[in-house]
């Protein structure tokens, strides 16, 4: 059941950014190593533009269906919320 919500855009939309925003710190990582550069560049203003980007989405999923249907909006919030902690996680235990 929860699936069917996994399939609308604003459900499935902010895993997708999460694990974009997910995918450039690996990437940056493997490229560049774990050291902090001076100036921010175009991939931590693309993770920041991401991970901000999809709260809007979040917060439309959540007003559109924890009122009518909250038993199946519910796993999809956490599992969004799981995504976006994903993707926050090597940021913050590298300290960056």
């Amino acid at each position: 059941m929860t699936d069917t919500l996994l399939k609308r855009p604003s459900g499935y939309v902010p895993l997708a950014m999460s694990l974009a925003a997910l995918a450039i710190v690996l990437a940056y990582i493997a490229l560049f190593g774990i050291e902090p550069q001076e100036d921010e560049g175009a991939a931590a203003h693309t993770w920041q533009l991401l991970m901000a980007g999809q709260l809007p989405v979040i917060a439309y999923f959540a007003f559109r269906w924890l009122p009518t249907e909250p038993k199946r909006a519910l796993p999809v919030l956490a599992l969004q919320l799981v995504a976006a902690v994903a993707a926050v996680l090597p940021i913050w235990f590298l300290g960056w």
